[in-house]
């Protein structure tokens, strides 16, 4: 006979794997934070800097002329990729997630530094708002993603690739996407209300 769905078994299950995953998370962080403050502190190399900007700029027009709604929806979309490509892309040793945390980090610190040296380094407070529920969902995402890249090395590999990604699953729909969807309407409201 199959168990009932019960809803609060389920959250806590994923909380459990994130507790479980929690060293892939941290590292997620830290990779996250050093290639950041390299992309603040350190001289960016121009062929790197000019594709950053071009990057930027595509997505500034891209953004451009779009209410509270669309832009919420465009966020949380991007997000949405962003953190289920960091969970499913780690199953090649984890590898996806971890690159994806160096970049967004490098790109999160080069473009810190525009701002600072556009505005001032009060304009760093203004992104905080942003980050405060994308950023967790992200780290989760991406800590679990290479975790999943682990099963490889486990006796049981295909037990271990199903636990992680039934897990991984879980905790994404659970505590991931809705992390995601207020990140979403903060940013969307902040930038349509800034604009």
């Amino acid at each position: 006979m199959k168990e009932k769905f019960n809803l609060r078994r389920e959250y806590e299950k994923s909380w459990e794997f994130i507790k479980e995953s929690k060293n892939f998370i941290y590292l997620s962080i830290l990779v996250f934070i050093a290639f950041a403050l390299l992309g603040f502190f350190l001289p960016t190399p121009s062929g790197i800097s000019e594709k950053i900007l071009v990057f930027l700029v595509e997505l500034l027009e891209l953004t451009k002329g779009m209410g509270a709604g669309e832009l919420t929806w465009f966020i949380f979309s991007n997000n949405l990729k962003s953190s289920l490509l960091g969970i499913l892309g780690g199953i090649v040793l984890g590898i996806f997630p971890f690159i994806s945390s160096l970049l967004n980090g490098y790109v999160v610190g080069f473009v810190g530094k525009v701002g600072v040296m556009e505005a001032g380094p009060l304009i760093l407070w203004r992104l905080v708002p942003h980050g405060i529920f994308e950023l967790p969902a992200i780290f989760i995402s991406f800590g679990l993603g290479m975790k999943f890249g682990t099963f490889v090395f486990k006796k049981k590999r295909l037990e271990a690739f199903r636990d992680y990604f039934w897990n991984s699953i879980r905790v994404f729909v659970l505590v991931v996407l809705p992390l995601l969807i207020i990140a979403a309407i903060i940013e969307g409201s902040l930038i349509a209300f800034a604009a």
